[in-house]
């Protein structure tokens, strides 16, 4: 385990020995955070966010932002520069791609997007505070290869991996493409961000290059996933092109592999309060790289 700043206390033990358990704990920050009081979340979607860790917003995109940003899009991992480099991830079977990280620095249309009262002053209302983008990325999963997520929070990795102390981050997911029950949709259990899940083993030197592919560490047991999922239930986000869903850091989520011939792609954007600025490593010996892990904590913006 990494030095961490004296200032700061290591709420969430994670990465821990088996020997020495891993009790559950519960969360200490809240779910939406007071600061921000007026903004474009109405006040039963931030309930909701606040009870199940996420919420679904309608028609963020219309037909044609959506049309326009898959066309960038499919230019951006076309371009051999960017698909020889490192912010590429591909699928492990395959050389197809998975995800683009840095996606609101490579592509000026995600850029300006984010930026807009619509997203912005939503993210800084759920956070209570101006806010800058901790890790950005567009995911393509591809028809009959597309590779599922296994369950886990954001937060465990962040907190353990990137040095976020506390549970002041929200993720954005928008969909660029129909989100069905049947082609690897984003399945969520709500209620249970509010206990956070120690994980056992210790973090592998560079991590983050096998993770991105196939995470291994940093995932509950299995006992603990059947455990959360009798407790809380679990719900999928599904919606036509251009919905979005807003969730927690510490939401338990994952998604199974895509077999059906309809690829799933979103854009995928992790907004942190300026209040919540990364330290070093808690579970980590090195800081990951800053494409996944962003260390300027600019206020984003309009």
């Amino acid at each position: 385990m990494t030095l961490v700043d004296a200032q700061i206390q290591d709420q969430y033990p994670t990465r821990v020995d088996p020997a020495q358990g891993r009790g559950w704990i519960e969360r200490a920050e809240p779910t939406v955070h007071p600061g921000v009081t007026e903004g474009p979340a109405s006040a039963k979607e931030l309930t909701d966010h606040a009870r199940d860790g996420f919420h679904i917003q309608r028609d963020l995109l219309s037909g044609p932002e959506v049309s326009s940003t898959l066309d960038e899009l499919r230019a951006m991992v076309e371009d051999p520069g960017i698909r020889a480099d490192e912010r590429t991830i591909t699928e492990p079977a395959s050389d197809e791609v998975r995800s683009v990280f840095d996606a609101h620095l490579l592509s000026e249309r995600i850029a300006r997007l984010i930026r807009e009262p619509r997203i912005l002053d939503r993210a800084r209302q759920i956070l209570g505070s101006d806010v800058y983008v901790h890790q950005s990325r567009v995911n393509f999963m591809p028809g009959f290869r597309g590779n599922g997520f296994y369950w886990h929070s954001d937060f465990e990795t962040w907190h353990a991996e990137d040095g976020m102390p506390r549970m002041g981050a929200v993720s954005l997911s928008i969909g660029l493409t129909d989100n069905h029950p049947f082609n690897g949709g984003l399945m969520l259990m709500p209620g249970a961000h509010r206990t956070f899940v120690p994980c056992l083993g210790r973090t592998p030197d560079d991590n983050y290059r096998s993770s991105l592919k196939a995470q291994k560490i940093g995932v509950p047991q299995e006992e603990d996933i059947a455990a959360l999922a009798h407790q809380h239930g679990i719900e999928q986000f599904t919606g036509p092109s251009g919905s979005a869903l807003w969730f927690d850091c510490n939401s338990m989520h994952g998604s199974g592999n895509n077999i059906t011939p309809y690829p799933r792609s979103n854009i995928f954007v992790v907004f942190n309060s300026v209040d919540n600025a990364l330290v070093e490593p808690f579970s980590a010996r090195e800081r990951r790289p800053g494409f996944v892990a962003a260390r300027d904590f600019t206020p984003l913006r309009s």
